[in-house]
């Protein structure tokens, strides 16, 4: 009998699944982990349609969002709107 790979972007199948996803990886991550799951997501969503979106090719999509990858603020944000995110600031409570 054979594994599979686990990928979460066969599981992030809705604007809600994505937005707790993202959500727990911005309070518990770290830049890296933020921006590899920015890429997860633009993946379960298609990456064909969010370099349509942002404008941005499919070869630069793949690496701004790999493992390593420092893309540009410009570009995450891009990316977000074309995942339908968006940035919030609360306060942090004490």
């Amino acid at each position: 009998m054979g594994t599979s790979k686990f990928d979460i972007a066969d599981y992030l199948d809705s604007k809600e699944m994505i937005a707790e996803y993202l959500n727990t990886i911005l309070e518990e991550g770290d830049n890296a982990d933020v921006i590899n799951a920015i890429g997860h997501i633009a993946k379960a969503i298609g990456m064909t349609k969010i370099a349509e979106e942002t404008g941005l090719s499919r070869p630069s999509l793949y690496k701004a969002l790999s493992d390593g990858a420092k893309p540009q603020f410009a570009t995450i944000m891009k990316v977000l709107k074309a995942i339908g995110g968006q940035i919030q600031v609360n306060p942090i409570s004490a």
